[in-house]
């Protein structure tokens, strides 16, 4: 066999392949569909079809598109609750930022300032001061004065206890603190989904969920007393503290939260793998795969929207009655926001693979825009050949490894959405652009082969392509 390389023959061979997906793609959708002339055994095995699947292998796929799709959105919770609960550094750059919160550190200084005025009584403190004062033997003009001066004196230490309260709550140390604390006592956020009422983090019998003040109050008594108010030496050991929840069916959370974490490692794959399940198993698979990527989507909307949901009722639970609006909004921005990132990211991820397995499909209209895409490619390299411009063997290597190659690329672009993290729409979008242009690339690079049997007159050419 004769080697050659023609541009005209390029074209048509572009032209024969874009035919030959069409035909195919018709009888996929209406095997009985009449056909050109055949060869005799070409065309029984044709006319004879594949093996057609009943009806059962539909309801079958179905029903585990539905079950993995269903279990996508407990798949999404119990994957965010495994990273929470083990992995510290993911935890503690998850709450870590809340000791910067205006709104939180406004809340934690009030709640201290109310601590402190509980267990020490300033206006009390301030006239037992000014009358030893006076008990000296002041005159009854500076006895008046001094007694007059018992309220202004008394809201003046008040003022400076809550100033030095909020001087601390804003400093960079208190960041440091409430950071070191974190990644120290991560264990205790365990501590707390099992009720352990020594966890900084509590939650009560009846539900009641909040965070101690007592590491708090012990560094202000210490700020107080170094700037010479010796009173607060008086305020004691104080364990309280701050509701920021208040539910009954906490409780039973705390169980379903438990079996999240245990599930969190393999959930995710179950649901994939139930939806791959689903794809497999079905008798159109291109359809089955579009369906399964908007089942998944879907699944992904639910749970966006039931943190939105979530995030009201939350909000409207504990404001006023227990914390302030914004900083109700906060913390629950705070432990939803990687699982709605992953909802969303998920979400975007399904569309994407619904639109990619449409596009690959068989159906009319991604026929013809891949006709119309590889048309241009042909194009394209048609005119590179004439001007000299050619990918030589390594084109047609290329080309002879299409199959193999095009394997490799999904399955790396796979491999970095399921393996990298954190998955976000961002990633998911590049990823897909990255593959789409490699793909494009590959296309356009590769070099036909064209193969003519030497003893055959060159005027009238044996196409057969590898």
């Amino acid at each position: 066999m004769a080697r050659v390389t023609n541009a005209e023959l390029l074209a048509k061979i572009a032209q024969l392949e874009s035919e030959n997906a069409s035909l195919r793609g018709a009888l996929e959708n209406d095997p009985t569909l009449p056909l050109p002339p055949l060869d005799g055994s070409v065309a029984a095995k044709v006319q004879a079809g594949p093996h057609r699947r009943g009806w059962g292998w539909t309801v079958l796929a179905t029903a585990l598109i539905v079950i993995g799709a269903v279990l996508a959105p407990v798949a999404v919770v119990a994957s965010w609750a495994k990273v929470e609960l083990t992995n510290t550094d993911s935890f503690v750059a998850t709450y870590a930022p809340l000791a910067h919160d205006p709104g939180v550190q406004s809340f934690v200084t009030d709640q201290t300032l109310d601590v402190i005025q509980q267990n020490v009584d300033i206006p009390a403190f301030t006239s037992q001061v000014i009358d030893g004062i006076t008990s000296l033997g002041t005159g009854p003009v500076a006895t008046k004065a001094l007694d007059a001066l018992k309220g202004p004196a008394a809201q003046g230490i008040l003022s400076l206890v809550r100033s030095t309260i909020t001087t601390f709550v804003e400093s960079d140390a208190f960041a440091q603190v409430w950071q070191d604390a974190l990644r120290v006592s991560h264990s205790q956020l365990v501590a707390t989904m099992q009720g352990d009422p020594k966890a900084a983090v509590a939650v009560g019998s009846d539900g009641s969920v909040g965070v101690q003040l007592g590491p708090i109050i012990d560094r202000v008594k210490q700020l107080l007393v170094q700037q010479g108010l010796t009173f607060a030496a008086q305020i004691p050991t104080v364990d309280r503290t701050i509701t920021i929840a208040q539910s009954s069916s906490l409780p039973t959370l705390q169980l379903f939260y438990g079996l999240a974490v245990a599930a969190g490692a393999w959930l995710p794959w179950i649901s994939l793998l139930f939806l791959a399940a689903g794809v497999v198993v079905a008798r159109r698979r291109a359809l089955a795969l579009v369906w399964s990527a908007v089942a998944l989507a879907l699944g992904m909307v639910v749970i966006v929207a039931g943190l939105a949901i979530g995030r009201l009722v939350f909000v409207g639970s504990v404001s006023p009655s227990l914390i302030p609006a914004p900083v109700a909004r906060t913390l629950f921005a705070t432990v939803t926001t990687s699982m709605n990132d992953t909802g969303v990211s998920v979400l975007v991820l399904a569309v994407l693979v619904a639109v990619v397995a449409w596009y690959s499909g068989p159906f009319a209209v991604p026929r013809k825009l891949r006709g119309f895409f590889g048309s241009g490619i042909s194009w394209v390299r048609q005119a590179a050949e004439r001007h000299g411009i050619s990918t030589g063997r390594t084109g047609e290597w290329i080309y002879a490894q299409r199959a193999l190659l095009r394997a490799a690329v999904a399955v790396i672009a796979s491999a970095i959405v399921l393996l990298v993290r954190p998955l976000t729409p961002g990633l998911i979008i590049w990823t897909l652009v990255l593959a789409a242009l490699v793909i494009a690339v590959l296309e356009l690079v590769q070099r036909p082969v064209i193969t003519v049997p030497e003893n055959v007159d060159d005027e009238t050419p044996v196409l057969t392509v590898p």
